[in-house]
């Protein structure tokens, strides 16, 4: 497996680069996200990378961070989705904007990025719960199910990100969907 590749840029044509590494050159495709952080030609650069074998061609994926790489082998486990929607989803959204999508449970936000319907896009968040969900105020723990569902309602109800996620982080440990709601909007009524 190759892990990280660093050298060179000889060339950009997105979504593909080219990068000269002791006179070889490897071409890699990245997400739109990478591809902004890279140099000009010339410059040098360093990737993290998944190599994808099939029977007719062996591809490199370039990431600009491990994160990115990470989503993108979280998101390449999913039936039927394939290494290049995974890169599509990499360059419409970066890895905090799809944890804010799974967390808040958006389908509008993914069905946006070209190729992802509606179907596909209920299943990126079924599949991710729990495995790639933010906390939006903070990096540390995932918001629990009821949590999540609490603060879908208030989303739904028209209160913005920021009230909804304040008044659920209000709540204490443990609280039902019905209390936990009646609780939130208390706080919001405030």
């Amino acid at each position: 497996m190759i892990g990280r590749l660093t050298g060179t840029l000889l060339e950009k044509t997105p979504p593909q680069i080219c990068l000269d590494i002791g006179g070889v050159g490897y071409e890699v495709d990245v997400p739109m996200s990478t591809l902004y952080q890279l140099p000009d030609v010339g410059g040098k650069v360093s990737l993290y990378t998944h190599l994808v074998v099939r029977e007719d061609a062996h591809i490199l994926f370039g990431f600009a961070t491990a994160a990115e790489r990470a989503t993108f082998r979280q998101l390449i486990r999913i039936s039927g989705i394939g290494a290049r929607m995974a890169l599509a989803v990499l360059s419409g959204l970066s890895v905090a904007e799809l944890a804010q999508v799974v967390t808040l449970q958006e389908p509008g936000r993914l069905t946006r990025i070209p190729g992802i319907g509606k179907k596909t896009a209920e299943r990126l968040l079924l599949e991710l719960k729990g495995k790639l969900g933010a906390d939006l105020g903070t990096a540390a723990a995932p918001v629990a199910d009821d949590q999540a569902d609490i603060l879908n309602a208030l989303l739904g109800l028209g209160y913005s990100d920021k009230e909804s996620l304040a008044a659920v982080k209000s709540l204490p440990p443990g609280t039902d969907l019905t209390n936990g709601i009646k609780l939130a909007l208390k706080a919001l009524a405030k």
